[in-house]
């Protein structure tokens, strides 16, 4: 899933020579026109790896067996390795080789007393490494039981740490078949990316496992895992589909393994290729990244327990949706990204945004009473929020580093790539999209591509150009905005004229760039219909002379702006909208006010015509952007408390619509709304709210039906957030007692909220002992940082070693940096920059200015807009 990768180590680290570069948009990937850092002169087709881990001394020995084939006659092998040891490597028929390593680019040379002629060969390396404490490579995660503390094993490789566990040829490009066989305690489970052929017992408590042969597969795909464990199955579609688990916990992967269960059959059909492998497990694990919570290893699913198990004391129907667009998301990569990959880091959103997409198009089949569309333009949102600052990028985007391809795992991959699918399958017909789809995957699987290899499909399927469509929308970075510049009506029809420019949060005087624009239009109360704005300008009928709703459905990627008269009549008519418009107009208001496009306050004038009978997620924006200005208001306490009589006035008769207890039958929606507007009326202080909670919380101690399982996360956060030092102790005590994995992560967590500085420094400080676990210590500094973004970020330079070593050593380029994006002083943007230029190589700099320009934007819209809320306020009554 969300997965971003970073090194220290690996900053310098710049293509080697035999690099070859095509333009992003070539056609099919060959080994001359794809990216590299290794010599094209050796082609590897088959690893054949032993090893054995010891998992007290969190180190490994391993021997691999490559079969590669030399294309170019050659001393020298060199591939990638990272923090590994070596002490043999030779060639069968050959003989040995001298070996050099080079820890800065992260390669491994062996170099052999002749050239090595044109020719199939095989080269055996023996070596060792380490097992890591955060979750790159090999690693371990220690956890509490009730019979004491236990370690698994698990591996992640995305998207270059494989090299850390094998010497290798470690980019997408180089697909290979992968055998595995490793030597573990007897009586532990091993998993791999295939089952299990051959288990022979050592004696003197070892057991070798043999697992069968992959199919050709890119190596961040390859997964290893050993513990512990219990696995429940079911047979679907001739898959042996399963969930892997601590002991003692399948009762709560049920809801994963029965989602992984019916959508297997769907994503057959849909795609059109059964999926490949004779198993495919999902599989648990305690901890946490803070980057990552799951990802696509080619029938082995890694995902962290917050994101797979429901555990009826704690969850949430949050959770539950999380759990299934987790496993839909994931299973989806099972295609785009294991079975056909992208060639290169600059094509990742082939892998990411179609998965993100897919798992929308999943929800809205299974779960329709989730309304995941709406869902959908959260995601849209949070992707433009990125792509109008200047320090944005294409979604097709050009990496060279290591760090690059780490930090390309970002909302613009992620969430404009799926915008952009949805807008182009809307443009094209759904069933024209599934065709071109199939005929991809049919055509290359088992290979690598690039994003044209795709629309070259989709246009043949469909008869219809799109691909300078999405060239636009996928080769050039920004947002698209739409002006109504003119809407007349004649015979009972209204024409608008639409002007195409760009919306930018921090360029006011953009020279903005050309998109081909599909734009669909719908008159309150009469048609619908659809142009292409080209050339900067278009224009649209449509049957109504109503009040008329630009990009009706919400399907287009692009800002709206309508001018004062013509939106007055949106506002009108709002209460009448179809919910997936009441969210996008209200969505884009909020985003076009803050950025000075139209008031600010425009949005509240929304939010009063809102009614109470609004869908509960568009509620939901409502008590979400009530918080955001809340926040804006830090530091101005006669302000906030202005603004607060205004925003508790407005939520408090929602709450008292779904009060504190579910009725029975209610809707999934409703009662993730409850838990919302107890969340917000809580953060914002209402007195009424923080003192149930508290209330609930004391009584929790000998009434067990105090606080319910769906409330006790929010509960729990509103009394953390508002504790006193008498509270924020009694939260650690439970969190060192909890011997649940689930519940001590929360707890942990929660004592990072407090709003009172003294206890955040005490969460900091406990951050940097073993006390939370290793894998738990950055989500309680990122927590601090949400709340008190200055002194965290000071901190964790002062400590800059000691976080470093609680952070994924794949991730360090974008932590420290981003804890101060919250900040509203405009010198943090300047102490960003200056943490950047001297602990970061310069090419790995893209999250830090993406931090420094998040300050900034605040800072402007503090200064900007801030007045305008509060003067309405004060006119309102507040």
């Amino acid at each position: 899933m969300r997965r971003l990768l970073s090194s220290a180590a690996a900053a310098a680290l710049i293509f080697a020579a035999g690099t070859a570069l095509a333009a992003p948009t070539a056609g099919a990937a060959t080994a001359a026109t794809v990216t590299t850092q290794l010599p094209r002169n050796v082609v590897p087709s088959h690893y054949d790896l032993a090893f054995t881990p010891d998992v007290e001394g969190m180190t490994f020995k391993a021997r691999v067996r490559i079969a590669i084939t030399v294309v170019e006659p050659t001393r020298t092998i060199t591939l990638q390795a990272a923090d590994l040891t070596f002490t043999r490597a030779e060639l069968a028929g050959i003989g040995a080789a001298s070996i050099k390593v080079d820890d800065e680019a992260q390669t491994a040379s062996f170099t052999f007393d002749k050239p090595l002629a044109k020719g199939r060969y095989e080269l055996a390396i023996d070596y060792a490494g380490k097992i890591y404490t955060q979750a790159a490579g090999l690693f371990a995660l220690d956890y509490e039981t009730e019979t004491g503390k236990k370690r698994a094993l698990y591996t992640q490789f995305e998207n270059s740490d494989f090299r850390r566990f094998v010497p290798s040829w470690d980019e997408p490009f180089y697909k290979a078949t992968f055998r595995v066989e490793a030597t573990v305690p007897t009586g532990q489970m091993a998993l791999g990316n295939m089952p299990v052929a051959a288990s022979t017992d050592l004696g003197g408590g070892k057991t070798l496992v043999k697992f069968a042969t992959s199919p050709k597969m890119s190596t961040y795909l390859l997964f290893f895992g050993l513990g512990e464990f219990d696995r429940a199955s079911v047979k679907v579609a001739g898959v042996d589909v399963g969930v892997v688990t601590k002991k003692g916990d399948t009762p709560k992967a049920e809801f994963a393994l029965k989602s992984a269960a019916d959508l297997l059959p769907w994503y057959n059909d849909y795609f059109g290729v059964p999926y490949p492998l004779p198993a495919l497990d999902n599989i648990a694990a305690p901890g946490r990244s803070q980057f990552f919570s799951a990802m696509e290893n080619w029938g082995a699913i890694f995902t962290f327990e917050y994101a797979m198990l429901l555990d009826p004391k704690i969850s949430t129907q949050t959770d539950s949706q999380r759990v299934f667009t987790t496993v839909a998301h994931e299973m989806a990569h099972q295609w785009f990204g294991d079975l056909v990959t992208m060639a290169w880091w600059d094509d990742l959103w082939l892998n990411e945004g179609f998965a993100s997409w897919m798992e929308g198009r999943a929800t809205e089949h299974f779960h329709p009473e989730w309304n995941a569309a709406l869902a959908a333009v959260g995601g849209r949102e949070y992707a433009m929020s990125l792509d109008a600052l200047k320090t944005t990028h294409p979604v097709v985007q050009h990496v060279e580093t290591v760090d690059q391809a780490s930090q390309a795992f970002d909302g613009i991959t992620y969430q404009k790539g799926e915008a952009v699918i949805r807008m182009l399958e809307a443009y094209v017909g759904a069933d024209a999209w599934r065709a071109g789809v199939r005929t991809y995957m049919k055509k290359h699987a088992h290979r690598n591509t690039v994003s044209d290899d795709l629309w070259r499909e989709i246009e043949a399927a469909a008869g219809k150009p799109i691909t300078d469509i999405a060239h636009d929308f996928t080769l050039q970075p920004g947002v698209p905005l739409i002006t109504v510049s003119d809407q007349t009506c004649t015979a009972g029809k209204a024409t608008l004229s639409l002007t195409q420019g760009e919306f930018s949060k921090d360029q006011p005087n953009k020279t903005p760039l050309a998109w081909r624009v599909p734009v669909t239009v719908r008159a309150v109360g009469g048609g619908e219909a659809k142009t292409l704005v080209v050339g900067g300008k278009g224009k649209v009928t449509v049957d109504g002379c109503g009040p008329v709703i630009v990009n009706a459905g919400q399907s287009g990627y692009y800002r709206t702006l309508y001018g004062p008269e013509r939106f007055g009549g949106v506002v009108g008519s709002f209460a009448s909208l179809p919910a997936i418009d009441q969210l996008g107009v209200m969505s884009n208001t909020w985003a076009m006010g803050l950025s000075g496009y139209q008031p600010a306050t425009d949005f509240l004038d929304l939010a009063s015509a809102t009614p109470a009978s609004a869908d509960p997620q568009v509620l939901s924006k409502i008590a979400g952007v009530f918080e955001t200005i809340d926040g804006y208001y830090s530091g101005l306490p006669a302000e906030k408390a202005a603004f607060r009589k205004i925003a508790l006035a407005r939520l408090n008769p929602l709450f008292a619509q779904v009060g504190w207890t579910p009725k029975a039958g209610e809707p999934d929606t409703v009662a993730i709304l409850r838990g919302e507007l107890i969340g917000a009326l809580g953060g914002m202080g209402d007195p009424a709210v923080v003192a149930e909670a508290r209330r609930r919380f004391a009584a929790d101690r000998t009434d067990p039906s105090a606080i319910p399982g769906p409330l006790r996360k929010v509960i729990l956060a509103v009394v953390a957030q508002h504790a006193d030092a008498a509270t924020w102790d009694a939260i650690r005590a439970q969190a060192q007692a909890e011997k649940t994995p689930l519940i001590r992560a929360q707890l942990y967590a929660l004592l990072a909220a407090a709003d009172d500085k003294v206890l955040a420094q005490k969460a900091l400080d406990l951050a940097l002992t073993a006390e939370p676990g290793e894998t738990l210590s950055s989500t309680m500094i990122s927590q601090v940082a949400g709340s008190h973004p200055d002194m965290t970020f000071d901190w964790a330079v002062a400590h800059k070693a000691a976080v470093n070593e609680k952070v994924d050593t794949t991730s360090r380029t974008r932590f420290i940096t981003g804890l101060g994006a919250g900040s509203s002083d405009p010198a943090m943007a300047d102490r960003i920059r200056a943490y950047a230029a001297a602990n970061l190589a310069e090419g790995s700099r893209k999250e830090a200015d993406k931090a420094a320009a998040a300050v900034l934007n605040r800072v402007s819209i503090r200064e900007n807009r801030l007045p305008a809320i509060t003067a309405w306020v004060k006119k309102t009554g507040g």
